[in-house]
């Protein structure tokens, strides 16, 4: 199997299962081994007091996106630490995407940047995601 092969197994086997991430109505785009791009558009229900996309909305996606990178070795990986730096608001209408990207991986733990950009391409977060491998696979091998 290729690491390719392996990614979008893994993609499958959790999006079957994120309801969390269906319900925000957040799309996985594309993942290969340590990476993965997600997309989202903001509604109405996203919005906060000041009409515009709430920070745990883009953290959630960023996180997502994290996610789904960080298993793509179909090794059973979690978030540890996550911080999110917020550049700039996100708006009603809006089409957010996620990249997360794998910058490094040591035995057990990652790390993982992830830019959550609009339909600009205008950057308005951007996250280090800390990941722990746990016990178990999303499928078998």
């Amino acid at each position: 199997m290729t690491p390719k092969e392996r990614a979008t197994r893994a993609a499958e086997a959790m999006w079957s299962g994120d309801g969390a991430s269906q319900w925000l109505g957040m799309t996985l785009v594309s993942v290969d081994e340590g990476t993965a791009v997600m997309t989202m558009t903001v509604e109405k229900h996203h919005c906060n007091g000041h009409g515009m996309c709430h920070g745990g909305i883009t953290f959630s996606l960023a996180d997502s996106c994290f996610a789904f990178a960080c298993n793509s070795r179909n090794q059973a990986t979690v978030a540890q630490n996550n911080m999110i730096t917020y550049t700039a608001p996100a708006q009603l209408g809006d089409t957010l995407t996620a990249t997360a990207q794998e910058v490094s991986l040591t035995g057990r733990s990652g790390i993982y940047d992830v830019r959550v950009s609009n339909q600009d391409g205008k950057t308005v977060a951007e996250m280090r995601g800390l990941s722990r491998a746990i016990k178990g696979q999303l499928f078998t091998e």
